[in-house]
């Protein structure tokens, strides 16, 4: 099963925000696209969808910021990729050209138990458990820099 980018940048940007708040670092939609290697946009756009899971608390202005919420530091991963991809079938045997095994097929429910089992297994995890230990490379990307322009 893959998942979409999407979803990728909504997992990468509560992984960033848990490990950015055990350092006690401001974090914002664009150390987050540094951080995840993707555009403002598309972070800001899954930042959204992760404020109306109530997932994230942003905060506008001067000093704004992200946060996660005590909901988003303890959702398993599981819940959120469920939330973020909605619950597709792994595979489409319907639409505008029909598969034309899909009344006597069994590959379908097959697939729809392995995905149930993907998600089970990833619910056995919290955003906080994938943040510990920021000693990621990609986490420390979060870390203020403190080059000096060289003269």
């Amino acid at each position: 099963m893959q998942l979409t980018r999407f979803t990728d940048l909504g997992l990468r940007s509560m992984m960033l925000l848990a490990a950015a708040e055990a350092d006690g670092k401001r974090v914002t939609t664009r150390t987050i696209a540094v951080g995840a290697g993707a555009s403002e946009n598309h972070i800001a756009k899954a930042v959204s969808r992760l404020s109306e899971l109530g997932m994230v608390y942003a905060r506008r202005g001067r000093v704004g910021g992200l946060a996660l919420t005590d909901e988003g530091r303890n959702a398993s991963i599981g819940w959120l990729v469920r939330r973020l991809e909605g619950d597709r079938e792994v595979i489409e045997c319907g639409g505008d050209n029909p598969c034309p095994l899909v009344t006597a097929c069994r590959l379908r429910r097959a697939l729809a138990e392995a995905k149930e089992a993907f998600y089970r297994e990833l619910d056995r995890y919290t955003v906080t458990d994938l943040a510990r230990g920021t000693d990621l490379p990609v986490l420390t990307l979060l870390a203020p820099t403190t080059e000096r322009n060289p003269r």
